[in-house]
C-alpha cells in the first residue's frame, strides 16, 4: 500500500529515473526530501508532479558568474552602471541560468575606481528580489590593493564588505605586487570571517604556493579561477603545484565555455591532472553575453558537457563539477536524492545522464522544496509517410505547420 503524507503544503515527484538507473517516488516536504521509495510506493496530499521520461539530479549551483557585466555585449558604448541598470541585468541573467538549473550562484562585482559600489549595490538589490527563486551571493572584486594606488581600492573593498558582499576576491595579476595583493585580500578575510575568491590565470607556480601556504587551514574556504595558465607550466611543476592546492584544499573554479570579463581570462586548466591530485575542481560560467564572450549562455549543464566531450572527464564526474564540488566551493551543504537532503533539485528529460548532457532541452527546477523553473521544448519532423511511422516519429500537428504535414 502506497505510504501517505497528510502535509497538503508537500510535493511528490512520481516515476523520476535517478543516475544510477532507479525509478523512484521522491517526497518532498518545507525545504528538504522526506522520503524516496520506488515508483508508485509514495502518495501525497500535495500536489503531485509526474516526471516519468526525466532524470532526477541534484541542481547545479554557478560558482563564477558576473552578473555586473551580463547581457550587454549589444549595448553601444559603455553600459550604463547604474544600480537600477545593474539590478535589472543581474536579475534578468540569475533568472537566465535559474531556468538551466543553478539554483544558487556567485556573482563577481567590481568595486572601487569611478564606479565606486554602484555595480554592487545592483547586484545586492537583485539578490534581495530573487530570494526564494535562487541564492545570489556577491563576490566584491577590486583593481589594485597595494602601494598608493592600492590605498582606495582597499578602502572600496572594506566598504563592500560592510555593504553586503559574502565573498572577498582580488586581481592579483594585475596588481604591480600580486603576492602583496593576496596578502591584503586574505588578511581582510580573515578579519571578516568571509570566504576568498580570486581571479588568476594560474601561470605563476611562486604566486600559487605562497597563495597555498596562506590558505593552508583557512577556514571559511578559498577559490580560485580561471587559472588556465597551469596549463603551460611543464608537466612536473604543475604536478607540484596541484599537490601543493590539493593539500592547502584550495578550489580551483575552471570556466569551459569562454571567457571571464576580468582581465579577460580565458582556457582551461589540466583538470585531469589537478583532479588526480585531489584537488576540487568545480566548473563555472563565466560571462554571459558581455564583451569577454558575447554569446555566452551561462548553462552549467553546458559545462558539463565541454569538460566530458573536450577534457574526457566521464560525465558523472563532469556533472559533479558544476553541482556538488561548485555547491561545496559556495558553502553550501551537499545534496543526495535520499531523504534529509536539501530540496535542490534538476529534472532533465531523458534516461541517462550522458544523454542529459548532450541534449537537456527540457527542465524542471526544484529550489527549496518548489518548483520555481520549467523550461520545455517540443521536437516534431515532418510527416515522411512509411518512414514516419515506421519509426514512430513525432509529427508535425497542424496542417498550418509550414511543413504541409498532419496529425
Amino acid at each position: 500500500m502506497p505510504e501517505n503524507t497528510g502535509d497538503a503544503s508537500a510535493l511528490l515527484l512520481g516515476g523520476a529515473r535517478l543516475a544510477d538507473g532507479r525509478v523512484v517516488d521522491v517526497r518532498i516536504g518545507g525545504a528538504r526530501i522526506e522520503a524516496v521509495g520506488a515508483a508508485g510506493s509514495l502518495t501525497v496530499e500535495g500536489t503531485r508532479l509526474d516526471l516519468r521520461g526525466h532524470l532526477l539530479l541534484p541542481a547545479p549551483a554557478e560558482p563564477h558568474a558576473h552578473a555586473d557585466t551580463a547581457l550587454t555585449s549589444a549595448a553601444e558604448g559603455p553600459p550604463p552602471h547604474r544600480p537600477v541598470d545593474v539590478r535589472r541585468r543581474a536579475t534578468e541573467a540569475a533568472l537566465l541560468q535559474l531556468g538551466h538549473g543553478a539554483t544558487a550562484l556567485r556573482a563577481h562585482v567590481r568595486v572601487g575606481g569611478v564606479k565606486g559600489l554602484g555595480a554592487l549595490e545592483g547586484v545586492l538589490a537583485a539578490g534581495r528580489s530573487l530570494r526564494g527563486l535562487t541564492e545570489l551571493t556577491a563576490v566584491a572584486v577590486p583593481r589594485l590593493l597595494t602601494g598608493v594606488a592600492g590605498a582606495d581600492g582597499l578602502a572600496a573593498l572594506r566598504d563592500a564588505v560592510d555593504m553586503g558582499a559574502g565573498v572577498i576576491g582580488g586581481r592579483p595579476d594585475i596588481d604591480p605586487d600580486p603576492a602583496g595583493h593576496a596578502d591584503a585580500v586574505l588578511a581582510l578575510a580573515a578579519d571578516r570571517g568571509r570566504p576568498v575568491d580570486l581571479h588568476t590565470d594560474g601561470g605563476d607556480p611562486a604566486l600559487l604556493a605562497r597563495l597555498a601556504a596562506m590558505a593552508g587551514g583557512f577556514r571559511p574556504g578559498v577559490c580560485l579561477g580561471p587559472c588556465a595558465g597551469l596549463s603551460r607550466l611543464p608537466g612536473d611543476e604543475a604536478a607540484r603545484t596541484a599537490d601543493r592546492l590539493a593539500a592547502a584544499a584550495v578550489t580551483v573554479v575552471c570556466l569551459p565555455q569562454g571567457g571571464c570579463s576580468c582581465a579577460g581570462l580565458r582556457g582551461i586548466p589540466p583538470v585531469g591532472l589537478l583532479r588526480a591530485a585531489g584537488v576540487r575542481v568545480a566548473a563555472g560560467s563565466g560571462a554571459l553575453r558581455d564583451t569577454s564572450n558575447p554569446v555566452g549562455r551561462g548553462d552549467p549543464l553546458e559545462a558539463a558537457y565541454l569538460l566530458a566531450s573536450q577534457d574526457g572527464l566521464a560525465p558523472e564526474s563532469a556533472y559533479d563539477a558544476v553541482s556538488g564540488a561548485a555547491r561545496a566551493a559556495l558553502g553550501l551543504p551537499g545534496v543526495r536524492v535520499e531523504a534529509g537532503f536539501p530540496a535542490e533539485l534538476l529534472a532533465v528529460r531523458g534516461d541517462g545522464l550522458a544523454g542529459a548532457l548532450s541534449l537537456a532541452y527540457s527542465r524542471i527546477v526544484v529550489h527549496r522544496g518548489r518548483v520555481v523553473a520549467r523550461t520545455s521544448a517540443v521536437r516534431e519532423y515532418l510527416d515522411s509517410g512509411a518512414a514516419a511511422a515506421a519509426l514512430d516519429l513525432p509529427r508535425q500537428g497542424r496542417a498550418d505547420s509550414g511543413y504541409g504535414g498532419g496529425p
